[in-house]
């Protein structure tokens, strides 16, 4: 009787090894597959990239289109919207082959004067050098300030009917902290070199030759903020004792006033206006290498501050 019984008991277990054989087998075969699926896929999507490096910036698409660049959130040289990014994306735009015309989609409430400034010379040189080319800005939620001071350089401005648009004005903000610390027994012990040199300083006494010199500086600014919007809206712009005070209106109130010229999205302005239907996006994007290095760079100058400003920076907003 013990003999079939072993007989019986080695087959079960020869079944069972060929079983997890043939499952490992199985397993593997998936593997291979997916791994072939997957180095197929990435070789495809790296076909893809230099197809559409090769092309400018038009991917597939084999006609003319609307080149599109986002001006998005605060204009500074350490955000997404800076003046290196933006005038990069402007001549990439201006200079494929296939750009029937570019809009610039706004959403900004304003940032430095000097990073505005820099990308409306751009515009206007890139315009000079190609008149054939139409430039044209949509506003979604807000064109404020250093947006408005980017957007003055465009043929045209198109936004929404609750789009906000204006604030055309200098401001220059900080703290001042000398009642605090004299409550909390805190004494100020600042040595300068140079009479000027704790200018503005929030934890010093108010400095009325201070002031009136920051004034003069803002007011300075201000004119030329003022001017570059004279010049690029020209005869469109109706001049009113509230238009340069820094308030602000709803996209319909900016049309009467000539800040605007009407109502549009990308896709009308693309269809009605340039006649491009296909949109194609040149926005510059940052990569994780250029993140990271931007936040080592923070982390080192946060290490050794220097000798930096006491005072808040001059902004358009």
């Amino acid at each position: 009787m013990s003999e079939p019984i072993e007989n019986w008991e080695r087959s079960v277990l020869e079944k069972l090894a060929m079983s997890a054989i043939q499952e490992q087998r199985r397993a593997r075969r998936w593997g291979i597959f997916f791994k072939v699926l997957t180095f197929g896929y990435l070789f495809f999507l790296l076909f893809m990239a230099m197809n559409w490096a090769s092309d400018g910036g038009d991917g597939l698409s084999g006609g003319k289109h609307t080149a599109l660049i986002e001006v998005k959130g605060v204009i500074a040289s350490d955000s997404a919207a800076n003046a290196d990014s933006l005038i990069g994306s402007l001549q990439d735009a201006f200079g494929d082959k296939r750009t029937a015309g570019i809009i610039l989609r706004v959403n900004s409430p304003g940032g430095s004067p000097v990073q505005a400034g820099l990308v409306n010379d751009e515009i206007r040189r890139q315009r000079a050098l190609h008149p054939e080319i139409p430039l044209h800005v949509v506003v979604e939620d807000m064109c404020a300030s250093g947006g408005y001071y980017i957007a003055a350089a465009a043929d045209n401005i198109y936004v929404n009917q609750a789009s906000i648009v204006g604030s055309i004005g200098v401001l220059m903000d900080g703290f001042g902290f000398t009642g605090s610390m004299e409550k909390l027994g805190v004494e100020r012990r600042l040595m300068t070199a140079g009479e000027n040199k704790g200018f503005m300083d929030p934890f010093s006494p108010r400095n009325p030759k201070h002031e009136a010199f920051t004034k003069g500086l803002l007011d300075d600014i201000h004119q030329q903020f003022i001017a570059v919007v004279k010049q690029g809206r020209g005869k469109r712009l109706k001049e009113t004792p509230e238009i340069f005070s820094g308030l602000f209106w709803t996209g319909d109130k900016a049309i009467l006033m000539g800040l605007a010229d009407g109502i549009g999205s990308v896709d009308s302005v693309a269809r009605d206006v340039i006649k491009a239907e296909n949109i194609v996006d040149f926005t510059a994007r940052e990569n994780i290498a250029d993140r990271l290095a931007k936040k080592l760079g923070a982390g080192v100058a946060s290490a050794f501050p220097g000798f930096g400003a006491q005072m808040g920076g001059v902004t358009l907003r």
